[in-house]
């Protein structure tokens, strides 16, 4: 008989295979896309759509879609979506402002929330041992709409936090993208219109998105203020 030699390339390749894909590894492949996107964010300088306009080569509806495709990924880059909204109104004016960063913003959850499930929940899952850790998930798990909808309308919340938060638990697509675009539509439409309105600040307009934008931040912190208590962890000793 012949002797069998062990396959020992094939065992370091499935071995490197599961090195590579294992769930601390697509962490890491996340963190470093995450870190890449704030880079070119640092490097383009977005903000500068608010001084120098949109490139004159796009126009009409494919302008919105370009538009509505780069606010998305901003958004996973972590730019600010007020400064985002902002651009909006004055690139395109209210109503095809306010559908294009609606778009985009729907756009960017999803990216986001695609790429917290793909390559961070494996890794994260097993670390919700606290108790806001627990809460947390389980709230987004049991009632995913309801909760991302509180989350987009409260003003509070950052953005890429709720996405990742909501990737990491076991919410399904459908709920959180569509409580996505219903809960962000308020404050962006606000910003969107101050946005588009900016040039005439005594206009009524303006000053209602303005007021308006004023009203639910002070809302937001006054919520946050009052429910600190419940939301803070239990001392040590107490009962």
């Amino acid at each position: 008989m012949l002797d069998t030699v062990p396959a020992r390339p094939a065992g370091l390749a499935a071995r490197f295979t599961r090195v590579l894909f294992s769930p601390w590894s697509r962490l890491s492949l996340l963190m470093v896309l995450l870190a890449a996107a704030a880079a070119c964010v640092l490097l383009f300088e977005p903000q500068r759509l608010l001084q120098d306009g949109w490139p004159r080569q796009l126009t009409g509806a494919f302008a919105v879609v370009a538009f509505t495709v780069a606010y998305g990924l901003c958004t996973v880059a972590f730019v600010p979506r007020p400064l985002l909204n902002l651009a909006a109104g004055a690139l395109f004016g209210s109503q095809l402002g306010l559908l294009g960063a609606i778009g985009g913003t729907v756009v960017g959850a999803g990216v986001a929330f695609g790429l917290g499930r793909v390559l961070g929940q494996d890794a994260l899952r097993p670390l919700l041992r606290g108790r806001w850790l627990k809460a947390a998930d389980g709230q987004l798990s049991r009632h995913g709409f309801r909760s991302m909808l509180a989350a987009r309308l409260f003003p509070g919340v950052p953005f890429w936090a709720a996405n990742y938060c909501a990737s990491v638990s076991r919410m399904r697509w459908a709920p959180f993208l569509l409580a996505t675009a219903l809960g962000s539509i308020p404050n962006t439409a606000a910003y969107v219109v101050a946005g588009a309105r900016a040039s005439a600040p005594t206009s009524p307009a303006f000053l209602i998105a303005m007021g308006f934008i004023a009203v639910t931040g002070l809302a937001g912190a006054l919520v946050a203020w009052f429910k600190r208590h419940k939301w803070s962890p239990p001392r040590e000793g107490s009962h």
